[in-house]
């Protein structure tokens, strides 16, 4: 006994005791401090605005080919229809907020609120989808385009401009009916916008393209795309929204999908690695819609479903069009 005593007081063992346990407190120092940094990383990256050259007008270089072709294609729709184009401007929350209007001549307006990191000039491709039956309305959201803003808010934010341009168009243009398309975030934002009391009763109908149930799930999935770890990360990169805009990517679209009460059309690709095809089912499932309907795609990339199957993207809009005006 007197010699396991002399072995665990010796001041050597001690010593070594001391610098292992330094070790292991420094590498758990450190590995916590890289799930903070690369929270902060991925959050800033992911949905701050760096400047009016990031997420502007202009065509991102490090598109793909399928992105290029959907600009290029909705870029001839405008060209197409440039004559009936009136800029339209709102200030909110400070911000200025921009937009085009195509004024065709019809009853009702097309909503086209497009997704993270795209300007009114990704609208240009969906419209296609409307302008035979509808007016046209396309969005800079804020911090993308022209519109000011340094965050996008995961449309929270978001979801209070487009009320304010819904009330705009009505009292600016006299637009009584609207139709929202909703891609990804833009979905999040129509539908927040829905339910927020505050929202006049002229929207007929709601269209979500790869709606999320919160952009959390999201951004988890594209960690794990990545094969990286979500432990503490996505913890870190929740805490950097929370501080910078008041939300929380735990919140979303699954928390009041059952106050909608407008037709429900929704889209979604079972490839969709973001947003899941489980949680759209879910989502579908819980929305509060007595009119709503769910049409799947068995291929095609979030957001590209209308350049995968154009024609059926299309019928869908147009049949979902006729039973709801």
């Amino acid at each position: 006994m007197d010699k396991v005593i002399e072995f665990f007081t010796n001041p050597i063992f001690i010593k070594v005791i001391i610098i292992i346990a330094c070790v292991l407190v420094s590498l758990v120092l450190i590995w916590f401090i890289s799930k903070v940094v690369a929270g902060y990383f991925i959050y800033h990256l992911t949905l701050k605005r760096r400047s009016k050259d990031s997420w502007s007008r202009d065509l991102p270089s490090s598109l793909d080919k399928a992105s290029i072709d959907m600009y290029n294609i909705g870029e001839v729709w405008h060209k197409e229809h440039i004559q009936y184009k009136k800029d339209v401007h709102i200030k909110r929350d400070e911000l200025n907020l921009y937009g085009e209007y195509y004024d065709l001549g019809k009853d009702t307006c097309a909503v086209i609120l497009s997704g993270r990191t795209e300007s009114l000039r990704y609208g240009y491709y969906f419209a296609n989808s409307y302008s035979k039956r509808c007016n046209i309305l396309v969005l800079d959201p804020r911090a993308h385009g022209w519109s000011d803003g340094i965050y996008n808010t995961v449309g929270f934010e978001e979801s209070k401009d487009i009320v304010e341009w819904i009330k705009y168009m009505n009292k600016e243009y006299n637009v009584n009916s609207f139709v929202f398309h909703g891609i990804c975030i833009g979905s999040a934002g129509g539908l927040l916008a829905l339910v927020n009391e505050d929202c006049p009763k002229l929207v007929k109908g709601f269209v979500a393209e790869g709606m999320f149930p919160n952009f959390g799930e999201s951004v988890k999935n594209h960690i794990i795309e990545r094969k990286r770890s979500t432990f503490l990360t996505y913890y870190f990169v929740n805490r950097w929204m929370i501080h910078h805009t008041g939300h929380s990517m735990d919140i979303g679209p699954i928390n009041f999908i059952d106050k909608l009460e407008i037709p429900l059309l929704m889209l979604h690709s079972k490839e969709d690695l973001y947003s899941t095809p489980e949680y759209a089912q879910k989502l579908f499932d819980l929305a509060g819609s007595k009119n709503k309907k769910l049409i799947w795609f068995e291929h095609g990339k979030h957001s590209f479903l209308r350049y995968t199957d154009t024609n059926k993207y299309n019928e869908s809009i147009n049949d979902f069009l006729n039973n709801i005006l």
